[in-house]
């Protein structure tokens, strides 16, 4: 492939992600879930089979092209399906859609990126970064610090393996799958109520605190690596 065909990928991701940004962001928004919800129940029940894959169709589609609404597709996944096979359906779209970014943001110029980023501060973070892949990546998936369009194309540009991404991804991003999708499959109630879901529930203590905790043992490798060198 050439160096412009290489580009076209990542180029119409963010094609994708400008169009969406401006046309679809109230069409994937929690009020449309709402306005919505008994045609899309009415669908589960009479096609479930159907009614799974398009919807993990979907969900790899807004994640694999950036677009907005990735929250609400989640919330969606345990609105419709429960905290199982949610959870597991929003896993996987995800991991696939996050998969489908990294490759093609290191066909089109994590290739580049990684090369000229030798010397300097830049090449010795992403020296870190390569020699820690695992327990960096962990870390990047379990703590919300990184929106998750960046944590996708980070490791591209530092140029990390694809094994690892996948690993990490889909196991990393398990812990707030989980809390979200419980959150959507409470949604009837909140319907009912006429509010919205509180997803500042991520950022609770009881929440937050175990997440930190998995980011602090995935740490732990690294630590002890950096120790083992000292002596």
């Amino acid at each position: 492939m050439t160096r412009s065909t290489r580009l076209i990928p990542i180029a119409l991701i963010l094609c994708a992600a400008v169009v969406g940004a401006v046309f679809l962001r109230e069409r994937l928004s929690f009020e449309a879930l709402a306005e919505n919800r008994e045609a899309l129940l009415a669908y589960r029940d009479a096609h479930f089979l159907s009614a799974s894959l398009l919807f993990v169709g979907v969900y790899v589609v807004i994640v694999g092209l950036s677009l907005p609404g990735a929250t609400i597709a989640t919330l969606t996944g345990g609105f419709l399906f429960g905290l199982f096979p949610g959870t597991l359906y929003n896993v996987i779209a995800a991991s696939v859609g996050a998969i489908g970014i990294f490759l093609a943001a290191r066909a089109g110029f994590g290739a580049t990126l990684a090369e000229r980023l030798q010397g300097g501060s830049a090449s010795r973070v992403q020296t870190a970064l390569r020699e820690n892949q695992w327990s960096a990546l962990f870390i990047m998936r379990l703590v919300p610090a990184l929106p998750f369009v960046l944590a996708n194309l980070l490791p591209a540009i530092v140029g990390v393996r694809l094994l690892p991404f996948a690993v990490t991804t889909f196991f990393g991003i398990i812990p707030g799958t989980f809390v979200f999708t419980s959150v959507g499959a409470g949604l009837g109630e909140v319907f009912a109520r006429g509010e919205r879901p509180d997803l500042g529930v991520i950022f609770s203590a009881p929440i937050l605190l175990p997440l930190l905790a998995l980011a602090a043992l995935s740490a732990l490798p690294i630590w002890l690596k950096k120790r083992k060198e000292r002596r």
